[in-house]
Parts: C-alpha cells; sequence; structure tokens
C-alpha cells in the first residue's frame, strides 16, 4: 500500500477534506473543536491502517471515542483529587488547634 492503493491516512485526509465545507459552516468555537477530531482519528491512522475496512469513517469514529474515553479517565481522576483535597481541607478546618484527628471505631 501506499504507491498505488491509497493508505489509510489518504482516505483519512480525503474524508476531511469532503467534510471542508460542514467545517467553514460551524460556529468559531466548534471550529478548533472538529479539527481536535481528526487529530484523534489521525493519532490512530497506524492501527486503523491494519484494520483496513471497507469504510474508512468507521475506524475513524472509534479512534475518536478512544481518545474521547482517555480524556474522560483523566477528568474523572483529576475531580477524584480534587474531591479528596477539598474533604481533606474540610477535616482539616473542623478539627481544633492542636488537637489530633481521632480514628472512628471500626
Amino acid at each position: 500500500m501506499g504507491r498505488t492503493n491509497p493508505t489509510y491516512r489518504d482516505a483519512l485526509r480525503a474524508i476531511e477534506e469532503r467534510w471542508a465545507e460542514f467545517r467553514r459552516a460551524l460556529r468559531r468555537r466548534d471550529q478548533p473543536r472538529f479539527d481536535r477530531l481528526f487529530k484523534y482519528a489521525r493519532e490512530h491512522a497506524d492501527a486503523s491502517g491494519l484494520l483496513n475496512h471497507q469504510n474508512p469513517l468507521l475506524p475513524a469514529l472509534f479512534s475518536i471515542n478512544l481518545e474521547q474515553e482517555a480524556r474522560l479517565d483523566d477528568h474523572e481522576e483529576r475531580l477524584e483529587e480534587l474531591e479528596q483535597r477539598i474533604a481533606k481541607m474540610n477535616n482539616d478546618r473542623q478539627q481544633p488547634a492542636g488537637e489530633e484527628p481521632t480514628s472512628e471505631p471500626e
């Protein structure tokens, strides 16, 4: 593949070109989001190319979903860390100065 047969990256580039008019019609704030979706698809182009699917849009959509899942995981981890920090701050505030925190009986 490559010289005579189009690569997956070529197919993805063609898809992006077909969607160019849609992108131009988007609001300015959504255009970078649109671009990010194709960036996600390009990041998984090697794996998508190995799949050699008849419809190159399907592996692109799956690649986008993978990247969005990774972002969700990152956000969930950050949220959990922030919640723990807030809980610790609240506990510290509730403890009078100089007192040791007491542990709950099990």
